[in-house]
């Protein structure tokens, strides 16, 4: 899995999906740029989640409010005051970790180990294996997997609690080492923001202090009332957003699963109050059905929240099964009226909402569904590139590099490819095709090499379909079209292109797939 991630990293930056930002200047740690190739997927990305979110629903609507936001905005919701994490620096490497990812870290490895039990368990007996039965009986598999659900108890009351010093002890008593330089030197834990800060130009001192938003859902509880009234909406209804969110991260780590700077896609539903645990499961599934139109039912699973926040009273992560494990790629919260009620009370602006049904103004409930765009990227990447044997090929190592997207979210859904491209007549062909195909959807004309390179480098880019242009087309005006994933070709006329190629690449088949 280690080398699947290394070369998922490689293989982002070799086709231009993904830079290190600033990387002539060494680089600026937890920072990526998106390249060419990259944007375009992380744009078909949050396509998909606007359309279904947004597109696919009476009663939810759009937003984009701005990142600078009045300061006492960030009082209100908690995050001046509570929006912290463990630090814990180590001696002598002078690294700086968060203390619960490196008791998180310690659990894992505990699992790791029953699995592993497992694992050698299921070799040894083969088809008669029961591994149920063997993981509730054998002492070193209730072991392992009783002493991490024991941490992983005492750590979330730990977290809940700010304990600080119990984080500490922890962390001695389990004996996490730096996982660099395996030091056990450790300074005492201490609460860190994580908020970043700037400065009005206009306005001197702690008057003039604002911050980089961490979150994008306040825009959205402080637009409540205009956008209801504006809209015309009546509860139940959603607002939903694309945005920029910053926080200065104690240690930005894997690639792009945990930056600083990142981009989010939330949708806060307002409900009446008492009806939160239906559209809490309404939204666990509908989110879930979301992510499994374009991922691997088995590569997905529910994690509940075993910390709750201070404004929810239930929430639940959607975890992929990411290279390093299975970790958040979604949070579904109900965060009750939190939110609503502590912008009312500070503002001193009445955010209620009248209902005509019970002929009464209420402070409305909200169900958040959260989920990070580059976490999303990411497993999106993760679960499509492979590398296999040439399917129809026999010959031992012909293999090729492929990266299997579904055909709504590739970059690019079509090539057009000469078969000679010191021919001028097929070149001029194909540059006509290409031109007619370009106001239809995503296209890429590419002479720079082989037929068989170019193939190749189509592959790699998650492009569904390759069209060759040849000697033939001359003739009769049809092409070779050539489909990623199985590699089969068959003779298609020029015209039937547009609509073959759009109907297999139309967003439409994800969205059928969830409504």
């Amino acid at each position: 899995m280690e080398d699947l991630f290394k070369r998922l990293v490689s293989h982002a930056k070799e086709y231009g999906f993904i830079y290190p930002s600033s990387e002539i200047y060494d680089g600026l740690n937890g920072v990526y740029d998106y390249g060419p190739l990259g944007a375009a997927l992380k744009n078909n990305i949050k396509t998909y989640w606007w359309k279904a979110m947004v597109q696919m629903h009476e009663n939810i609507v759009g937003l984009d409010s701005a990142i600078f936001m009045h300061p006492k905005i960030w009082k209100a919701s908690g995050h001046v005051d509570a929006f912290n994490d463990p630090l814990v620096d180590n001696k002598d490497s002078k690294k700086r970790y968060r203390a619960d990812v490196l008791i998180e870290g310690e659990i894992d490895k505990m699992l790791a180990k029953a699995d592993k039990e497992v694992d050698k368990a299921a070799k040894r007996f083969g088809e008669t294996f029961n591994a149920q039965f063997f993981r509730e009986t054998n002492p070193r598999v209730l072991e392992y997997t009783q002493r991490a659900a024991t941490t992983e108890k005492r750590l979330a009351e730990a977290m809940k609690a700010g304990d600080m010093a119990d984080l500490g002890a922890m962390l001695a008593e389990l004996e996490i080492a730096d996982p660099d330089t395996g030091s056990r030197n450790w300074t005492d834990v201490r609460q860190f923001n994580l908020m970043f800060s700037t400065q009005m130009s206009n306005i001197a001192g702690d008057d003039g202090k604002l911050y980089l938003r961490p979150e994008t859902a306040q825009g959205i509880f402080v637009n409540f009332l205009n956008v209801q009234k504006t809209t015309r909406q009546k509860l139940p209804f959603g607002i939903a957003q694309i945005g920029k969110a910053f926080r200065n991260e104690i240690v930005a780590r894997q690639f792009i699963f945990r930056m600083r700077e990142f981009e989010q896609m939330e949708m806060q539903f307002f409900i009446r109050p008492g009806t939160e645990m239906e559209w809490y499961t309404y939204w666990k599934e509908k989110r879930m059905a979301w992510h499994r139109a374009v991922t691997p039912a088995e590569k997905l699973r529910f994690k509940d929240h075993d910390n709750l926040a201070h404004y929810a009273n239930a929430a639940v992560d959607i975890q992929f099964e990411f290279p390093f494990g299975f970790k958040e790629l979604e949070g579904i919260h109900s965060r009750t009226d939190f939110d609503l009620s502590s912008h009312q009370e500070l503002s001193g602006k009445k955010l209620q909402y009248f209902d005509p049904e019970l002929s009464e103004n209420y402070v409305p409930y909200v169900v958040e569904t959260s989920v990070g765009c580059d976490r999303m990227f990411l497993s999106v990447m993760s679960n499509a590139l492979i590398e296999e044997q040439v399917p129809g090929s026999d010959e031992e190592g012909n293999t090729r590099e492929v990266l299997k997207l579904h055909p709504a979210l590739a970059p690019v859904k079509c090539a057009i490819l000469p078969l000679k491209a010191n021919n001028d007549e097929i070149v001029a062909k194909a540059k006509a095709i290409y031109n007619k195909l370009r106001f239809h959807f995503e296209c890429q004309y590419d002479d720079t090499a082989s037929i068989g390179k170019l193939y190749r480098r189509q592959d790699a880019v998650g492009t569904p379909y390759c069209i060759t242009v040849d000697f033939d087309t001359l003739e009769n005006d049809t092409v070779t079209l050539r489909e990623r994933d199985s590699m089969q070709q068959q003779r298609v006329s020029i015209n039937e292109l547009a609509a073959l190629i759009g109907n297999n690449v139309d967003m439409a088949h994800l969205l059928a797939k969830i409504y």
